[in-house]
């Protein structure tokens, strides 16, 4: 683990840009972007464009490690290059900026008012490339749509247990249990969530170090404790649907929770935008996200 890298993402003020979109989001990542899949007739050529895409967001000014600690990268995302390096390399060489590695497949189907995540058979090997290529950690995403006691302990228990495997990679893990913005009992699915995260805290080994990646809470600062938790390196809270400035408010409203959002983060950029218009408004976005993460 590199440890310069871990007291940046433990003690900096800034947040973490999700820039993960893969499979089944590809498309529309790329359709928001402006680009619609006409321009593209098979999956290398897709890629190639998503690629180009986050390569702008990433040389750009506005992508600056004064307001950005860490960068979540798609697994052909870390294997493609910028400028003849790796992405991850150039994230932290050239910008100063911490790379993460998304390792999940996607959701299972929904049961017990849950989607877990879908096996992940070749995730070792896939984290033995993360580390060749300096990944410092990992992201996985679970969802939880109802108040299932049953399910949420499913995800926070699959969440953990993969984790762990991960730690003993020498990678910190990000564990994303998502609740769904739009639950009707999103506020008890939080306190089960809560409860869950705390049991398997506890029975973390002493010096393992996880991150956690939760939906803005409906109460704020409910998340408080599990900050002062020793295994807990940060909280990031994603965007989960929410407008740009939607999330941003909410944000702002729970102190020491810092930003990683993805669309919120994207939202406006297109390809046809010269690169002033295109850097002023990822400007606009970075600074109005940096400003709800250190509230």
């Amino acid at each position: 683990m590199n440890t310069k890298q871990l007291e940046r993402i433990h003690t900096g003020k800034g947040f973490i840009a999700a820039l993960d979109q893969s499979g089944g989001s590809t498309p529309k990542a790329l359709a928001q972007y402006g680009v619609q899949e006409s321009s593209y007739s098979n999956e290398e050529e897709m890629y190639a464009l998503v690629h180009e895409m986050r390569t702008r967001i990433i040389k750009s000014p506005a992508f600056d490690s004064r307001y950005i600690l860490g960068a979540i990268l798609f697994e052909n995302t870390m294997d493609r290059s910028i400028d003849g390096q790796l992405t991850a390399d150039y994230l932290w060489e050239k910008k100063g900026i911490v790379p993460f590695l998304k390792v999940d497949k996607g959701l299972a189907d929904l049961e017990d008012g849950v989607q877990l995540m879908k096996p992940m058979p070749d995730l070792n090997d896939l984290l033995s490339r993360a580390v060749e290529r300096n990944i410092f950690g990992t992201k996985m995403r679970s969802l939880i749509k109802e108040a299932n006691p049953a399910g949420i302990k499913k995800v926070v228990e699959q969440q953990f247990a993969i984790g762990k495997q991960i730690v003993e990679m020498g990678l910190v893990p990000i564990i994303e249990p998502e609740v769904d913005i739009y639950s009707a009992d999103k506020a008890a699915s939080e306190k089960l969530l809560k409860d869950e995260i705390s049991a398997q805290l506890s029975a973390l080994d002493k010096d393992a170090k996880i991150m956690l990646k939760l939906s803005i809470p409906t109460e704020n600062n409910f998340y408080s404790d599990l900050m002062k938790d020793p295994h807990v390196v940060r909280i990031v809270a994603l965007s989960g649907g929410y407008s740009q400035a939607e999330a941003n408010e909410k944000l702002a409203q729970n102190h020491g929770l810092i930003a990683s959002f993805s669309r919120a983060l994207s939202q406006d950029l297109t390809a046809g935008q010269t690169d002033e218009e295109f850097n002023a408004l990822l400007s606009k976005s970075v600074q109005d996200i940096y400003e709800a993460s250190i509230k």
